[in-house]
Parts: structure tokens; C-alpha cells; sequence
């Protein structure tokens, strides 16, 4: 186990990270910042009315959708439905805009449905960092973006959340199925570049969030309770952690576990022990989901398992999105240094695929 000072040290932590991944973590605004400015060059005219939306992706190219699912829900002016798997839901038509996204190009299940696009006549948009996609969307002519990485060093998808948010969002604000304006994406900016500013290395422990939350990690469970707008967001920490720590993370929302999973945290006895429950709380939330939260908490404590609260405090709903993102993407990295690993590599993951040929 690493020593809890190499936090303190970049040098230190540099020789554990070989691809930069804090590098990655580090340029989210910058990712932002890319993603918006070149989602405006995209021109997209619907052949016919758009009835419903699918996001195809996997892993970290569907982070983006999940998030822009549940913060936008309030403004999505049609279905949203995203697919992990390999085709396209039966209702897909000409009414159905398919967005496909893969960072790689080359995700199996995205480029299966990519073929059932033009068997349903579907309309589509894509979004890549190039490959066989971005090869095909060439020659059927559907926009997208082109994510051009140079603000991802790390090369893992799962690291260029920035591009994967903003450059979804931007493709279905070009559709015409919901708005988005620069001044919201400029509050994103500043909310990110203010949260680095407390979550960079040089801050100490005991004034960095992120390194709290990365010590109460070790050798436990994390599981983020979270509701409503930041589900997507908690499933973008949850990857990560999973992916960059190397460890069991997981979430669930609030109010449906307040209907089952209250009554299954008493056994196995060891769960006080390797479970750690942290609260993601809101004034933005409504009230009755607020009071659900705190009695949540109360529960989970009655059941001696620890619990700890992050309390979002920036002024929107999508700014608090970016907020949680930020925090997480610095606590998971941190947790893979105390860890001594490198956070880069999925060797699973990549077993796995080359098995798959």
C-alpha cells in the first residue's frame, strides 16, 4: 500500500500514473471547452419529424447519455432511450434519430446497430474519435463529431467524459430536441475550473474533498445514493471508480431502494465493515426527495455502516452534474495512488474483448 503522502506529490504519483490519467482529470473544462466550440460546426436537418431518440454506446461512450437523460428530462422534448447492446429497439423508424457513440469506433454491439440504422431507415448522428464508425458515418453521410483527443492523455474513454457530455448534448441541441446556450456551458466551465482549484494535489488532505473521500475508500464498497438530475453523473463516478480504482463501486437512487434495499443491509454482518455509503445531497432536489435522503441515511447508520455526505453547491442543475463528475473523477484517481496502481489499464477488459475475436 502506498503511503497517504504520495497524495501531496506529483512526482510520486507521476511514476504510478505511466498514461497521464490525472492529466485526463486534470482537462475536463478543456474537454468541455473543445466539445462545445466544435458541436457548432455540425449541421443537422431532419428528413422527418423526430419522434424519439437512441443512444448506442458501451462503457464510457454511454456515460454521456445516461447523464444527459436524467439532467435534461425537463427539457427533452421527445423519448429518450439509450441501448447497451447489440440492436436497435423495434419502434426505430424514420421518426428515430440514433445517435451512435464509441470513442474507439470499433464497439461490437455500436457498430451492430449502426447496420440496423439504415435497414430502419432511421435517421443518425454520430459521435467518435474515429475507426470503423466514423468510417461508415463517412460514407452514409450522417453528422456527428469527431472528438479530436488532445485533451485525453490517458486515451481511455472513460476519461473523456467532457467530450462524451457535451458533444452528445450539443448533437441533440442541433436536432432540435431540447436547448442548451453558451451561458450554460460558461457556468460549466467555471464550476469545474473553481472545483479543480480545491481538488488539486497541492491541496492537503484536510482541506481536499476528493482525498477525504479517497481515504474512507480503502479496502471498502463505495455506494453513492444519489436521485433524480444526478443519476447519470453518479454512474459516470461509479465507472470510474470501477475502472480507474479497480474496485466494486456501485449506485442506487433514491426513492426506489427506499422499497427494498433498506431491508438488505443488515446481513451479511461483514457489510458494517466493507460497505461505505456516500450521500450525494441538493437543495435542488425537491423537498420530499431531500427528507427521503436524510432518513435514508439514518438507516443506513442504524445498520452500523458509515456514511458520509457530499453536499453539491453550485446554482444549477447541470453545473451540480459537473460538480459530482469533478469531485469523483479526482477521489477515484486519488484511490488508485493509495492503491499503487496504475489507473490506466483494464487488463480484464481488454482479455475479455481479444477472447471476443
Amino acid at each position: 500500500m502506498s503511503t497517504p503522502s504520495i497524495l501531496d506529490n506529483r512526482s510520486a504519483m507521476a511514476k504510478l500514473d505511466k498514461s497521464n490519467a490525472l492529466g485526463s482529470v486534470e482537462a475536463l473544462a478543456d474537454q468541455v471547452r473543445q466539445a462545445w466550440q466544435a458541436v457548432q460546426t455540425t449541421n443537422f436537418i431532419p428528413t422527418t419529424e423526430i419522434r424519439n431518440v437512441v443512444i448506442a454506446g458501451m462503457g464510457g461512450s454511454a456515460l454521456g447519455a445516461d447523464v444527459a437523460k436524467h439532467l435534461f428530462k425537463d427539457r427533452l422534448l421527445v423519448p429518450l432511450e439509450i441501448v447497451n447492446g447489440y440492436h436497435l429497439p423495434a419502434y426505430t423508424d424514420e421518426n428515430t434519430l440514433v445517435v451512435l457513440s464509441s470513442y474507439s469506433g470499433g464497439t461490437e454491439e455500436t457498430l451492430s446497430c449502426a447496420a440496423e440504422v439504415k435497414i430502419k431507415q432511421a435517421q443518425a448522428m454520430f459521435i467518435s474519435a474515429g475507426g470503423k464508425l466514423a468510417e461508415l458515418a463517412q460514407a452514409q453521410n450522417w453528422p456527428g463529431y469527431i472528438i479530436k483527443p488532445e485533451f485525453n492523455p490517458s486515451g481511455q474513454p472513460r476519461m473523456a467524459i467532457g467530450y462524451a457530455i457535451i458533444g452528445l448534448v450539443g448533437l441533440l441541441a442541433k436536432a432540435g430536441v431540447f436547448s442548451l446556450t453558451q451561458a450554460e456551458v460558461d457556468e460549466v466551465l467555471t464550476t469545474i475550473m473553481a472545483q479543480e482549484e480545491q481538488l488539486k494535489p497541492e491541496i492537503p488532505q484536510t482541506e481536499n474533498l476528493a482525498k477525504l473521500i479517497a481515504f474512507e475508500c480503502v479496502e471498502r464498497r463505495p455506494i453513492f445514493i444519489v436521485s433524480d438530475f444526478l443519476t447519470g453523473a453518479a454512474h459516470v463516478a461509479t465507472n470510474q471508480f470501477n475502472e480507474n480504482a479497480k474496485i466494486f463501486a456501485d449506485y442506487k437512487v433514491v426513492p426506489e431502494i427506499n422499497h427494498h434495499l433498506m431491508e438488505g443491509l443488515k446481513f451479511p454482518k461483514s457489510n458494517a465493515l466493507s460497505h461505505f455509503y456516500i450521500f450525494i445531497t441538493s437543495d435542488l432536489y425537491e423537498p420530499r426527495i431531500q427528507k427521503r435522503l436524510t432518513l435514508t441515511q439514518e438507516v443506513v447508520g442504524q445498520n452500523e455502516i458509515e456514511t458520509f455526505e457530499v453536499r453539491l453547491k453550485s446554482e444549477t442543475k447541470l453545473t451540480q452534474a459537473f460538480e459530482l463528475i469533478t469531485v469523483m473523477a479526482y477521489a477515484n484517481f486519488y484511490l488508485s495512488m493509495l492503491e499503487g496502481i496504475d489507473p490506466s489499464p483494464i487488463p480484464f477488459v481488454d482479455w475479455f474483448k481479444n477472447q471476443l475475436k
